[in-house]
């Protein structure tokens, strides 16, 4: 395939653009409106992955129209979402900014014209792959939003917008990350998979690069790392979406990291003296479907306090950056907060500023989501994304001594029809 067709990516500028002129403010109200309005159908796993089998110029031109349908739907329902908030969380300048980011990108999207040719999709996938980048900080911009107008909503209606958002935000970006990688991959056969899902994907070969990441931010950032012991079937693969566990994994690890190097520094600073992180790999079992992959992450990092175990899995339930490690417990202990990385993705001194950590969290993390530690979202995140493909994501505290997180992973080669 790669060697009778001619790959226009690397040919392509960034002048060139097949979309119709913009609308006008009513015209953009009235479209706003009727995608907002049109049947909303559930992301159907099956569909998706269709479009790469077989690969063929048919099914790139069928994925790109899918692409073009789907994916204005989901951001017009969001752009309507934002518009219901309270008007004071409104005019938020981070609610603010995230509002007028989308409205754009759906009116780009909607006004497309569809491609008709590999070539002019071709110069779709690149521009579509620039507007995925501009919206990498859009979960980090939104967490921002909502600490400064936590008291004009409740915790209730605050999750529920957020969860909302984010299995939105994991939509989108699965139906555009797709199409991106089939456009690629119709010229270059060496791609080690087609479209996000890898059907051998090794958790054993993930761990050890988020742990080799998680490790390096972790001795820059406490001084200190512990090791990392896998056990059991660590020559097992399974079909899973490599940056979802990748964003899952990271965020577990510098949870285990960050409350192991601080409990036990209270006993003793040397970093010999930390327990390592042990991390137990279980296969799927020979039997009918589903089957799940499962993945038992435990530290000896002190466990949670009681007054807080309920509290782990909400939104912005963090103690990084205001006494963390009080010995009293009062804080929410360790592993209450999301501390390495930083909430300087998004900076305290206004947009755009102090985005240290948000490049060095950026690296490797294609979900552009390990940007926000520090401001609680890393564990309710995670969950769900464990969820998204009908996993789950448990965590059993023993105060004292330290947690285990339960991860239970959907095989995505049984999910056959199933409706995300």
């Amino acid at each position: 395939m790669s060697g009778t067709l001619k790959n226009p990516f690397a040919l392509l500028g960034r002048h060139y653009s097949r979309r119709a002129p913009p609308p006008s403010p009513r015209q953009a109200t009235h479209l706003l409106a009727r995608y907002a309005s049109s049947p909303h159908r559930p992301l159907n796993l099956s569909a998706l992955l269709s479009f790469g089998q077989p690969l063929t110029p048919d099914s790139v031109l069928a994925s790109v129209a899918y692409a073009l349908e789907e994916i204005p739907r989901r951001l017009a329902t969001r752009v309507q979402s934002i518009e219901s908030l309270p008007f004071i969380v409104g005019t938020n300048p981070y609610v603010a900014s995230i509002l007028a980011a989308h409205r754009d990108s759906f009116e780009w999207l909607a006004t497309y014209v569809t491609p008709t040719s590999l070539e002019e999709n071709a110069d779709f996938a690149e521009s579509l792959e620039d507007l995925v980048e501009r919206h990498a900080n859009d979960i980090p911009t939104l967490a921002k939003g909502f600490q400064e107008s936590s008291k004009y909503m409740t915790n209730s209606q605050i999750s529920q917008f957020l969860d909302g958002a984010i299995r939105s935000r994991i939509s989108v970006r699965l139906i555009a990350e797709q199409h991106i990688s089939l456009s690629r991959a119709i010229y270059d056969s060496s791609h080690p998979h087609i479209g996000v899902v890898n059907s051998r994907l090794s958790p054993a070969d993930m761990i050890r690069m988020c742990g080799s990441f998680v490790t390096e931010l972790c001795d820059a950032t406490l001084g200190g790392s512990p090791v990392i012991n896998i056990e059991g079937d660590r020559d097992a693969t399974f079909a899973y979406v490599p940056v979802h566990l990748e964003y899952i994994l990271t965020e577990i690890l510098k949870n285990a990291f960050r409350a192991t190097v601080e409990h036990h520094s209270k006993k003793n600073r040397g970093q010999n003296s930390l327990p390592p992180i042990a991390i137990t790999l279980s296969g799927p079992p020979p039997g009918p479907s589903p089957n799940y992959f499962s993945i038992r992450i435990r530290d000896q990092g002190g466990g949670v306090s009681p007054a807080n175990i309920s509290q782990i899995f909400s939104y912005a339930f963090t103690t990084a950056g205001r006494g963390a490690s009080n010995d009293d417990g009062s804080g929410g202990g360790p592993y209450a907060a999301q501390h390495v990385g930083g909430s300087a993705a998004i900076g305290d001194g206004g947009m755009g500023a102090g985005n240290l950590f948000g490049e060095i969290t950026g690296k490797g993390l294609q979900t552009g989501l390990g940007t926000i530690a520090g401001l609680g979202y890393g564990l309710p995140m995670s969950r769900l994304y464990a969820k998204y493909f009908g996993g789950s994501l448990d965590l059993l505290s023993l105060e004292g001594w330290g947690c285990d997180v339960y991860l239970k992973l959907r095989c995505l080669e049984e999910a056959g029809d199933s409706e995300i």
